[in-house]
């Protein structure tokens, strides 16, 4: 079955990575995190599949969507298989009788998932697509926007002089940032310490070590700030390394990057309306006033 073929797939890739991670290629590692940017609305399976299928993918969308947007795929074009879940509402149980509740009625639930074909802009012609918001070592109205998510989930902002030699702490309820930095870099310590607080300030912070944690914060803010069209970030490939050669580790890191990741990204895309699955604009709310 293609469903098969495509798991298939996605282990080969993961297992690549983590060899290439064993030894020491964190630039492996970087590479996907890039796809992950582009496609942040893809599980990181999903993106490996795009990133093995069609390595210069920059933007997908299936068929019937592609015709939503005016432009049709060309004949003869062939098609980047993902995995797509297969959602139902539960039933009661067959082989016991057992009657579910009503709100266990109306809980969709993942069942397993089918394979599904997808077509980058490259394999389409038509109508011309929306410029999408790029910037280039500066995040302009993007650095209040980031400011304006850190608000919104009640974290307090502040800034200092002096940090004793970090850019910024996260402190649980509280992101503190170093005065003077440039907004690029502004932006990418907020983006990394906004993760530690989605990410590390709950049960799964006795969970992890220390330098897990950084490993995960500095991978949301590689791709937070890649998706935003900042160079990535330089230090990333110091931190972005397999822990202890443990696979799992890795798969359950790269999941929570993908989920918070994407959460700030749909965040800063909402606020300017340039990408074409985005419609609601966000009015960004002022910084929090420091105690």
């Amino acid at each position: 079955m293609k469903s098969e073929q495509a798991l298939k797939q996605t282990e080969q890739g993961i297992d690549e990575l983590v060899k290439a991670l064993e030894q020491g290629r964190s630039e492996t590692l970087l590479r996907f995190l890039e796809f992950q940017a582009r496609f942040h609305d893809y599980s990181f399976r999903n993106c490996l599949l795009i990133a093995m299928q069609k390595p210069d993918a920059t933007y997908i969308a299936g068929f019937q969507r592609w015709k939503e947007l005016g432009r049709f795929v060309r004949k003869g074009e062939k098609g980047i298989m993902i995995l797509a879940p297969i959602i139902r509402r539960h039933k009661a149980n067959e082989d016991t009788g057992e009657k579910s509740s009503d709100e266990e009625e109306r809980t969709p639930r993942v069942f397993g998932f089918r394979a599904v074909h997808v077509f980058d802009v490259s394999q389409t012609e038509g109508r011309e697509l929306p410029e999408f918001s790029r910037i280039t070592g500066d995040p302009g109205n993007k650095l209040q926007r980031l400011v304006a998510i850190v608000a919104e989930r009640g974290i307090e902002l502040c800034y200092e002089a002096s940090l004793g030699g970090a850019d910024g702490l996260s402190q649980g309820g509280k992101i503190t940032l170093r005065e003077g930095m440039a907004p690029a870099d502004e932006f990418s310590v907020m983006a990394h310490e906004l993760a530690h607080e989605l990410l590390h300030r709950t049960e799964r912070r006795k969970e992890t070590t220390r330098k897990v944690r950084e490993l995960e914060a500095e991978a949301v803010a590689y791709v937070v700030t890649r998706a935003a069209g900042l160079d990535g970030i330089h230090r990333s490939a110091d931190y972005i390394q397999l822990y202890s050669g443990d696979k799992e580790l890795l798969l359950e890191s790269l999941d929570h990057i993908q989920r918070v990741a994407s959460e700030i990204i749909d965040g800063l895309e909402a606020s300017d309306g340039t990408a074409p699955s985005i419609d609601d604009a966000v009015v960004p709310i002022p910084i929090a006033a420091c105690a």
